[in-house]
């Protein structure tokens, strides 16, 4: 009885072990990425990423780290090694869960920062896929204000190109806004950007 009940306590420590590393070193890459140290905050998403196998969320934030930093950089070479990164840290996670609307929205945005680098050659090729990862997205959890906000956002940018009208994207960014408000999770580290961005385009929105 007294093994069963030290085998226990030692598998119980284990894990609040295990979980404070991981509390630890997300902290700090997030800490890092707000810094503006995003090689080392990606660096350490990697690390934890390669320790916690059966979380996607450090991988996913491999892969938003590299897209945003790639959306905000102007060398050629340097952004594509960034989204080859991004692809390949999310491929890991879109591997073992396809239909994880997160994940979606990451993909999405990967493909959007290929059409940012070169949108004569990526434009046609990716737009599509865009809207259709969106579609699914939006069917597979309609509330993620994410989901709403990132392919209202996408269909701005087209509907301006086009000079088509842009009301029914201004709709749901509203939408989206009210819906970062009741979207909650449990989960630690879940993803919860996006207002802010949503709010600058609600106002240009209304110019």
């Amino acid at each position: 009885m007294t093994k069963i009940i030290l085998t226990v306590t030692l598998f119980v420590c284990s894990l609040l072990s295990a979980q404070t590393k991981y509390d630890e070193g997300m902290k700090k890459a997030f800490q890092l990425w707000g810094e503006g140290k995003n090689t080392e905050a990606s660096a350490m998403f990697e690390r934890i990423a390669s320790a916690e196998k059966n979380n996607w969320l450090p991988n996913y934030y491999v892969a938003l780290v590299n897209t945003t930093t790639a959306f905000q950089t102007k060398d050629k070479e340097t952004i594509s090694a960034l989204l080859t990164k991004a692809q390949a840290a999310l491929d890991i996670e879109m591997d073992k869960d396809a239909n994880n609307a997160e994940l979606m929205v990451m993909q999405a945005m990967i493909f959007t920062a290929w059409i940012v680098y070169d949108p004569m050659v990526n434009g046609m090729k990716y737009s599509p896929k865009v809207m259709e990862i969106y579609g699914k997205a939006q069917i597979i959890a309609p509330e993620n204000p994410r989901v709403v906000f990132s392919k209202a956002e996408f269909e701005i940018g087209g509907a301006k190109y086009f000079g088509t009208d842009t009301k029914p994207m201004c709709a749901a960014i509203d939408r989206a806004i009210g819906l970062f408000a009741t979207f909650k999770s449990d989960v630690p580290y879940f993803p919860s950007w996006g207002l802010d961005r949503a709010l600058e385009t609600q106002k240009t929105c209304k110019k």
